[in-house]
């Protein structure tokens, strides 16, 4: 009995061993940029948004940061439809009269 393996078969198990990744420059790679919250949920969703980008080949970044900037453009133009505190009251006119 030997203990050698046919020559076909060691193609066929070289095969079925993958290779190790090489590494790509140009595949997509977390930038690990921290973002704190900011204690607005809509605007926080809109800023964890960003983070996916990181999984995005370059070319497919422009969506999401469009999306972003649409989301926080929208959130802002809500602050100013939103009814605020009442002013101040507006001075009484006056009717003060000169003497001439």
């Amino acid at each position: 009995m030997t203990d050698s393996v046919p020559e076909g078969r060691v193609a066929e198990t070289a095969e079925a061993v993958p290779a190790e990744p090489e590494y790509d420059p140009a595949a997509p790679a977390p930038l690990n940029v921290p973002r704190t919250p900011t204690g607005n949920a809509d605007v926080d969703a809109r800023l964890d948004r960003l983070g996916d980008t990181d999984h995005l080949a370059t070319d497919g970044h422009l969506e999401v940061y469009e999306d972003v900037h649409r989301g926080l453009r929208d959130a802002l133009t809500a602050l100013d439809t939103r009814p605020g505190p009442p002013g101040p009251p507006a001075p009484a006119p006056s009717y003060h009269q000169s003497r001439s």
